[in-house]
């Protein structure tokens, strides 16, 4: 039997989700079904763009309700690091060969609605940086099998 994913979300990113599966529930399903229904009004379904555009749209919108909903069950919320550790949900700015980058340590579903790029805790780097405190410096292996050198500069949690 497989096993189930669980989704680490912060109480932000959880609440953020909630809300667009009830947009899509509600507001977004009843608008598609308004199209489809104008679109069918219109006759002949085989050469309908909008019937079709309709129908595509009405499917993309299922499936991420559906994505939305297993999402929320199988979450469990986690709670940031404080202020100057680096962990789940923290934003960190890094130094790497001179590069001041900023990141936010989670999943994808941490960052939905915000403008920050995403850094997972399984890749080499993040691995590195979990658990480290603003002014560490932190080994990792590269996947090319360098080793380099990051400077934590700056973390925060994700608010």
């Amino acid at each position: 039997m497989a096993e189930e994913k669980v989704y680490l979300l912060t109480q932000e990113a959880y609440n953020k989700m909630k809300e667009e599966l009830a947009h899509r529930e509600g507001e977004l399903r009843e608008e598609i079904a308004h199209k489809i229904a104008v679109a069918r009004a219109e006759g002949d379904l085989s050469e309908n763009g909008g019937y079709q555009a309709a129908r595509e749209a009405q499917s993309k919108n299922e499936g991420r309700i559906t994505e939305l909903t297993v999402k929320l069950r199988d979450s469990k919320i986690i709670e940031s690091a404080p202020e100057g550790t680096v962990g789940n949900g923290s934003v960190v700015t890094i130094e790497l060969n001179g590069n001041e980058m900023t990141y936010v340590l989670g999943s994808r579903d941490i960052v939905a609605g915000t403008d920050y790029d995403i850094m997972t805790p399984d890749s080499p780097i993040g691995k590195a940086i979990e658990g480290a405190k603003v002014g560490d410096t932190v080994t990792y292996t590269a996947p090319n099998g360098r080793e380099l050198s990051v400077v934590v500069k700056a973390s925060k949690p994700l608010a």
